[in-house]
């Protein structure tokens, strides 16, 4: 029987979710369960995205086949005893045959800054910056990037091609917390921290609103020589599936 699920995890002690020879993955955590419930075998685990060491999920989603007798509330309860405790599974429920958690319409994510005093607990799953950020500088600098753009000066490499469709990107302040959240149909490697990047140098003041426009389009080299937000503020929230639909500035 085919089972898909939301996935919440804590990544900071994580080298991402892929599996990976000799390191602790979050994909080799389920997989690892759902052995111990398959009589040893393996039971491959697919997901919505494979995101990097120290990224965390709120709403990572994955499927797999599952052929052993337990139904489906007792093998959630399963899973839930025999995950450590940085990954917990929600959400089981039986999914169609032929369902891929890659075949998303979008996938939104949220880079969490903590911009006040330190913070030891706050600051394991966002961006400490002591600075004080222009929030709503960083705002404007981000309606650049929305819509059906070349986004290959902010992502790794892709092969011929680094189209994608932002659907919106939001900064808000709620006190201390600064949190810019982006919504896309799909997004290059490291491309959500490099435009975070980005806006907190305007947000510091370091760059003009106008500079994230300009790397937008010098596709030829990276935006900022590069540069990314640390792994540690980023956190995959939500994965849609659906009927693709058209974007702003789609054509």
């Amino acid at each position: 029987m085919r089972y898909r699920a939301r996935v919440e995890y804590d990544g900071t002690d994580f080298a991402g979710f892929q599996l990976q020879p000799g390191t602790r993955t979050v994909q080799g955590e389920l997989e690892a369960a759902l052995a111990h419930l398959s009589d040893g075998r393996r039971v491959p685990v697919a997901a919505a995205g494979r995101t990097d060491a120290g990224v965390h999920a709120l709403g990572q989603v994955i499927a797999f086949d599952y052929g052993g007798r337990l139904p489906r509330g007792d093998l959630q309860r399963a899973l839930d005893a025999l995950l450590p405790r940085d990954v917990a599974v929600r959400d089981l429920r039986q999914a169609a045959r032929g369902f891929q958690p890659r075949r998303a319409v979008r996938r939104e994510y949220r880079y969490s800054i903590w911009n006040g005093e330190p913070s030891p607990l706050r600051e394991r799953t966002a961006l400490g910056v002591r600075q004080r950020l222009d929030e709503a500088a960083m705002d404007r600098a981000a309606a650049a990037l929305v819509g059906r753009h070349d986004f290959r000066a902010f992502g790794g490499p892709v092969g011929r091609h680094g189209v994608r469709t932002v659907h919106w990107i939001r900064v808000r302040r709620a006190g201390s917390a600064v949190t810019i959240d982006i919504a896309a149909d799909a997004f290059l490697r490291q491309m959500v921290r490099a435009i975070a990047a980005a806006l907190m140098r305007v947000g510091r003041r370091a760059a003009a609103v106008e500079d994230v426009a300009d790397a937008l389009r010098g596709a030829s080299g990276r935006a900022f020589d590069g540069e990314v937000a640390p792994a540690k503020g980023l956190c995959l929230r939500r994965v849609v599936y659906g009927p693709r639909r058209r974007s702003d500035g789609e054509r």
